[in-house]
């Protein structure tokens, strides 16, 4: 029993001295409120802890079954925006100060502050050489000698980082270093063919972090041909980018792909966004027996702007005789507004009238507006219809599984598209005021 119970001292140290903590400061305190810790890996990310930030601390604590790899702090919603990654090796505690603006500094742990700090370095001396080619220096030694610069320094870090998870990142950083003077132009199309060539898309520690996504966003988004007109300049790096990316598994070619999708529609190059997908995104998923992820790209693409409006039935009452018509078949104006709305949207009830009151500043020949209204049920809805002969009403039973809804990716009302004569898509405009912002520009 006693051999027990000194076995017992001897150990119980070493599982206490054996935790470790993650801490944080948070900038401005009022800010924060709360923050999740997850362990990255290539096809998840687990839910490790949380814990308060109390006036703008956090503290994480860390036990045994927390093992080494890449960490992700998530700070607020949506999760994917809000969130910076840390590596955790089970040997140190990790602190840190955050703000929104100039993001994470290290305060305590080798690995991020080592990682941090070469990240800091390079970044200098690809300053110093902007500077050099933006000056126009004629001093082809100082050249060198940054280049030289460069080159130990990346040497350097690769060797203080010698069985770090740092290492990784550092060595898949390593930029194109020239070995002798190079004019601005030889350099910038060297530093693009090169840009990937440390790039190892199938390394684990990599794809456990967001080092892919940036890497990716700053080659398409960074790497500029002034041969080029932006959109074809955008489509030339998103294939140098697949070609780069060739090998990877397809899970990850996946959700960066999907990523950069997103980018694109959100900007509003929907041309950009529907080139990805076909040229690469679509056969990814198909490979992956994704198709809730084809059907959206597919829906995406059939309401994107220059493309025909999907086509619905609907009764139009002319020469007070009630018939069936089709959206592609009328012939009542240059220009067609469809919205969804609903009789219990708060904001539909603001807007729509609105709405109307626009539309008679307008020739009736100019606009005709057609508002699909989805709804649960009939009543309430038939009984505003009243308030707005003007428009071609169409009830949209089942609401949000209503098939006209679904075909133009209606998530909330009210939903604005604006069509031409041939009910091409010409315009998506956010809100009523921007609805009205785009006829009046149109003046």
């Amino acid at each position: 029993m006693l051999k027990q119970i000194v076995a017992l001292a001897v150990l119980l140290p070493s599982i206490f001295f054996g935790q470790h903590t993650i801490k944080g400061t948070f900038s401005p305190a009022e800010d924060y409120n709360i923050a999740l810790l997850y362990k990255v890996t290539p096809t998840l990310s687990e839910y490790v802890t949380n814990a308060e930030i109390k006036e703008g601390i956090l503290e994480l604590k860390l036990d045994s079954t927390v093992t080494k790899g890449m960490y992700r702090i998530v700070y607020a919603v949506p999760q994917e925006d809000y969130n910076f990654d840390i590596i955790y090796n089970g040997k140190e505690d990790v602190e840190f100060t955050f703000n929104s603006e100039t993001g994470v500094d290290f305060l305590a742990s080798a690995e991020n502050k080592l990682l941090a700090s070469y990240t800091n370095s390079m970044s200098i001396i690809t300053h110093s050489i902007g500077n050099f080619y933006r000056e126009k220096s004629e001093d082809t030694l100082a050249l060198k000698s940054i280049f030289k610069t460069q080159h130990e320094a990346q040497s350097n870090y690769e060797n203080l980082a010698k069985e770090t998870i740092a290492l990784q990142f550092i060595k898949a950083n390593k930029p194109y270093i020239p070995e002798t003077f190079e004019h601005v132009k030889t350099y910038a199309n060297n530093l693009k063919t090169h840009y990937f060539d440390y790039v190892d898309f199938n390394n684990e520690v990599l794809q456990s972090s967001n080092f892919f996504e940036e890497r990716m966003l700053n080659y398409v988004f960074g790497m500029s041909d002034e041969n080029e007109d932006e959109i074809t300049n955008y489509k030339n790096n998103i294939n140098v980018f697949c070609e780069a990316m060739k090998d990877a598994p397809l899970e990850t070619k996946r959700v960066l792909l999907v990523d950069l999708w997103q980018q694109m529609a959100d900007l509003g190059f929907e041309n950009v966004a529907n080139y990805i997908s076909e040229k690469h995104l679509i056969e990814v998923a198909k490979k992956l027996d994704d198709n809730k992820l084809i059907d959206g790209l597919i829906l995406f693409k059939n309401i994107s702007i220059g493309n025909k409006a999907p086509d619905f039935s609907f009764e139009i009452t002319i020469n007070k005789k009630t018939i069936s018509k089709k959206l592609s078949e009328l012939d009542l104006a240059k220009n067609y507004i469809v919205v969804f709305w609903s009789s219990g949207c708060p904001h539909c009830l603001d807007e729509i009238p609105q709405l109307q009151t626009f539309l008679k500043t307008l020739e009736p020949e100019h606009v005709k507006v057609i508002a699909v209204g989805l709804e649960e049920e009939p009543y309430k809805w038939k009984s505003l219809t009243y308030d707005f002969p003007e428009f071609i009403h169409v009830y949209g039973e089942g609401k949000w599984d209503n098939p006209i809804g679904d075909n133009y990716g209606v998530t909330a009302t009210p939903t604005y598209f604006v069509l031409n004569t041939d009910k091409e898509i010409i315009a998506k405009p956010e809100n009523f005021d921007a609805l009205k912002l785009y006829f009046e520009s149109k003046e």
